[in-house]
């Protein structure tokens, strides 16, 4: 059973027992999380889908851990202007681990 699940702003196809990395979640380690935000719930009965949501449908998930991303360059430059600008920074991510879909 497959789902589109919106987490944090972002939608992410999630089956249960996988293992994804979201944008930092304000939850700690070892917490269970429900996101109620179902756009899509695909199995083998057939696809249901939700118009925002579907209705009574839900994913669970359990923080593993909180993790940064590799770096990101940021460079800015203007050509001809003597202009040059270096920064970058490390995302932070939620990895969380997907235990069940509710339909």
């Amino acid at each position: 059973m497959n789902a589109i699940v919106e987490i944090a702003g972002q939608q992410y196809n999630v089956e249960a027992g996988q293992e994804l990395h979201v944008n930092q979640l304000k939850a700690e380690a070892g917490d269970t999380l429900t996101f109620d935000k179902v756009l899509l719930i695909h199995s083998d009965a057939g696809t249901r889908v939700g118009t925002p949501t579907v209705s009574a449908a839900s994913v669970t998930a359990t923080v593993v851990d909180h993790e940064k991303g590799d770096k990101v360059i940021v460079f800015k430059k203007k050509r001809r202007k003597g202009y040059k600008v270096k920064n970058g920074f490390r995302p932070s991510y939620t990895r969380i681990k997907i235990d069940s879909i509710i339909a």
